[in-house]
């Protein structure tokens, strides 16, 4: 057979019965894990992350001291000192883009002057081009129906084109860090036009990035196939990207570029890494999840203002029994917070707006029911009390739907303002560290005497 003839997904029945023998002998008692005191997953009992390093790039808050006692509070995120609510509010009272800026705060350490800023977009917009044919050669060649491995694809070539590629001085890693945040823009909507061509037959539409544009303005401009939007889309695009840039050191697309980093590795391994945790459906993918599962709440309940009907659903959802099974409302809790995430408080004032705007307001008011029912219901099953709130993935979907921007491109986007998170650690960890993060795994295995083949 040759490898053209070879299908790459056929599980034969040898696979499956391989699969029920590494499933058997790989199944550890899950009491183990109290018994020798593990952290399974870095966290303890009650979810409380292990402290595996210091970080001074962001801050999260969502706990306060009364009386002498650690107690919850509503989230709080602050960038390099500076509080989100504070930075958001300050971009929007100018009415100006503040994407760009908040990227040079997060490399950086600061905020910048005017003369700064002006220097920083310029590099960025230098930065904002493709090695010759690339687009052709890489992105079209072999267009993929999952653009976060398109885009992971796209990373790891640039590293044939770059001439100092495996150098991790300083200077040439922010270099290559900034000229990735330049190009991810591309990277994404290329690579959907690609998709959506040659998998969907669309029509292909490869627009180029007009150097007077911000990053929102880039990213609508080159999806849409008239390149027209408006000053209020805009804005609120540059808006989610802000808040989704960075969240601490310890969530995992993160944690992976410290951990990888601390390996030596070049920046393409790094944020090609940092790509495969973001696409997971418990940390990036939430996003496309909430949506989806939204999809489905629509086609199974007709009246979207009925509590009682919308509550049954959602028991569904918690018994297995309706969308993908999984027992999750995806957009409620987060490893962090429990009384609210500030990410998403700014989040649904701006998807508020524009819904009324768009015409969403009964999908926002729906949106708005589910997040009012599911603390409620999850309380009720889960027998959680200490608070279920929703998290920034729950009107993120809504509101790239109202963007026009297809579920494709969900988890891309979301990397597309992190990069500049991970950016910022990769730096700190190389200027910082030293020694190669290895956490301990206890073994459980017993030791057993060596069976010549012929005696199994």
């Amino acid at each position: 057979m040759s490898l053209t003839e070879w299908d790459y997904s056929d599980i034969t029945p040898e696979v499956n019965v391989l699969a029920k023998k590494m499933e058997k002998n790989s199944q550890i008692d899950v009491n183990l894990y109290s018994k020798y005191d593990v952290k399974r997953g870095l966290r303890d009992l009650d979810g409380k992350g292990v402290l595996t390093g210091l970080t001074d790039i962001s801050t999260i808050k969502q706990n306060k001291l009364v009386d002498g006692k650690l107690v919850p509070c509503d989230g709080e995120l602050y960038y390099r000192g500076y509080n989100v609510n504070d930075i958001v509010s300050g971009i929007h009272r100018d009415n100006r883009f503040g994407f760009e800026e908040i990227v040079y705060l997060l490399l950086f350490g600061e905020l910048p002057d005017v003369a700064e800023l002006q220097s920083f977009k310029e590099l960025l917009v230098r930065y904002r081009t493709l090695p010759q044919n690339f687009v052709r050669d890489v992105i079209l060649k072999a267009p993929s129906d999952d653009m976060m491995n398109s885009i992971a694809r796209s990373v790891l070539t640039l590293f044939c084109y770059d001439k100092n590629a495996n150098d991790t001085s300083i200077n040439n890693v922010l270099r290559q860090c900034v000229q990735l945040i330049s190009v991810f823009p591309l990277l994404s909507v290329y690579g959907y036009h690609a998709y959506n061509h040659y998998m969907r037959d669309k029509s292909l539409y490869i627009h180029y990035a007009e150097p007077t544009m911000s990053t929102a303005e880039v990213i609508l401009s080159l999806l849409r196939p008239d390149r027209k939007y408006t000053d209020l889309e805009a804005k609120v695009l540059d808006m989610a990207l802000i808040l989704h840039m960075e969240h601490g050191g310890g969530n995992n697309s993160t944690f992976t570029t410290h951990v990888v980093t601390s390996s030596g590795t070049d920046t393409y391994a790094a944020i090609s890494a940092a790509l495969a945790s973001l696409k997971g459906p418990k940390h990036g993918g939430a996003n496309v999840k909430v949506f989806e599962m939204f999809e489905d709440l629509k086609k199974n309940v007709r009246d979207w203002t009925d509590d009682d009907a919308i509550t049954s659903y959602l028991e569904k959802l918690l018994d297995r029994e309706a969308f993908d099974h999984k027992g999750l409302i995806y957009g409620m809790g987060h490893a962090v917070y429990t009384i609210s995430d500030p990410r998403q408080k700014i989040l649904k004032g701006a998807v508020h707006t524009l819904a009324h705007v768009e015409g969403f307001s009964k999908d926002f008011d729906l949106y708005e029911r589910v997040e009012r029912l599911a603390p409620i219901v999850i309380g009720k099953k889960r027998k959680i009390y200490k608070g279920v709130a929703s998290n920034v993935d729950f009107y993120s979907g809504l509101l790239y739907s109202m963007l026009d921007i297809p579920c494709e491109l969900y988890t891309p986007l979301f990397a597309t303002a992190r990069i500049a998170g991970w950016s910022a650690h990769r730096l700190e960890e190389l200027v910082n560290g030293g020694k190669i993060i290895r956490p301990a795994y206890m073994s459980i295995s017993e030791e057993k005497p060596y069976t010549p083949l012929q005696k199994r």
